[in-house]
């Protein structure tokens, strides 16, 4: 008999693999499902983004394997990026490098410095990838609470009571997945404290920073994390180009030397068409994410208003692509809760279990979707609840 490898024996296939096939099997052209548990953006790159990609595309000379570090251009359209928005200095040659999606960069990252048993520290609630990849690698997952009580702020007290002599990564991802949480500098400042501390590499996932947030930041922005820091960020929600898989990672020449050895030998570079497209795109105005922010915020009043029809409760203070909310107190079963709505109404609604053991009280709606089909959900789940 041949047998799957051990390591992913305790890995589960991810929840929206699995329940978007389940969703789809509902849809039929009469009466369509409107689905706002993904969040993956509808609106377009801007124009001379596509152009980029077009022009290049049309190059032959063009598709041939490209370098695993990016083409100069890329790294310099990163950095100008990282002066401009979080006032973060990153050396071209150096600090810098591209991946095929920021979600790889996770794996890249726990290959490059977690041997099997060291511990991890994973949020919770937080984004499903890290706990599946320190499963992958063989680590011990640690999780720490993002405190409701704190506003969904990380409960550093508590950490600094633990014994972390054997962590050797912490991720934190700031704007917060699910629950919108913008770090403060002085939360910041004090995660990197404990990094330095306890010599253990905090890596920030930072996708979110430029949706419906006034105050961007970088944690390489904070004294003394370059010694202790990566951060990942990436185009696919900032600039509408999730299907590009187009992002990178930062920080300082070691940690970015070590995470090049992996990916050399998992891709062969990254297409030179999207390189260059992403150049443009990293060039978008401030015009452009403020006519982005404006169609996020006319989206989230009325994801706001199927929460009011719902029962839900939600902190007014949340950024990202997300509305994360808490269920009524009557609900027992938010699972079950969330497919009564499914199939009664073809309205999919994230439940929060899937983002750890504090999220299970909790509902995610994306801002994915038009302002008339989130108004059409509103209607159907008014109608469902009478």
């Amino acid at each position: 008999m041949i047998t799957i490898a051990k390591r992913i024996e305790a890995v589960e296939e991810y929840y929206f693999s699995k329940k978007l096939a389940e969703v789809r099997g509902l849809d039929t052209p009469d009466y369509r499902v409107i689905n706002l548990g993904i969040g993956s953006p509808d609106l377009a790159p801007s124009e001379s983004t596509i152009d980029a990609l077009v022009v290049s595309a049309k190059n032959a000379a063009n598709h041939g394997y490209q370098s695993y570090t990016g083409i100069p251009a890329l790294r310099k359209a990163i950095s100008d990026f990282y002066k401009r928005t979080y006032s973060v200095s990153l050396d071209v040659e150096s600090n810098i490098l591209p991946l095929m999606g920021s979600k790889e960069g996770i794996m890249h990252i726990a290959m490059a410095f977690v041997n099997e048993g060291d511990e991890v520290l994973i949020p919770d609630p937080g984004y499903p990838t890290y706990s599946s990849v320190a499963k992958l690698v063989g680590a011990t997952i640690k999780t720490y609470a993002m405190s409701e009580s704190l506003d969904w702020g990380v409960d550093i007290e508590e950490l600094k009571k633990r014994d972390l002599s054997k962590v050797k990564i912490m991720w934190v991802n700031f704007p917060h997945m699910p629950t919108g949480r913008i770090a403060s500098r002085d939360e910041l400042k004090q995660l990197v404290e404990l990094a330095r501390k306890n010599q253990f590499l905090i890596v920030n996932d930072n996708p979110y920073s430029l949706i419906l947030n006034d105050s961007p930041m970088s944690i390489l922005s904070i004294e003394g994390a370059f010694d202790v820091a990566l951060e990942l960020n990436s185009l696919s929600k900032s600039h509408n180009m999730a299907g590009w898989r187009v992002g990178w990672i930062a920080g300082k020449k070691e940690f970015i030397d070590a995470v090049l050895k992996v990916k050399s030998n998992m891709d062969s570079g990254m297409f030179l068409g999207l390189q260059q497209a992403a150049v443009q795109a990293l060039q978008n105005g401030e015009a452009w994410f403020k006519e982005l922010n404006k169609i996020y915020l006319e989206r989230r009043a009325v994801a706001k208003n199927i929460l009011d029809a719902l029962g839900c409760h939600y902190s007014e203070k949340q950024s990202g692509l997300f509305v994360w909310a808490k269920a009524p107190s009557s609900i027992l079963d938010v699972e079950k809760w969330i497919d009564e709505i499914l199939y009664g109404t073809k309205v999919f609604i994230t439940p929060g279990f899937i983002f750890g053991e504090a999220g299970r009280s909790f509902i995610r709606i994306s801002l994915c979707c038009t302002v008339e089909k989130l108004n059409e959900a509103l209607e159907r789940i008014k109608n469902f609840k009478k």
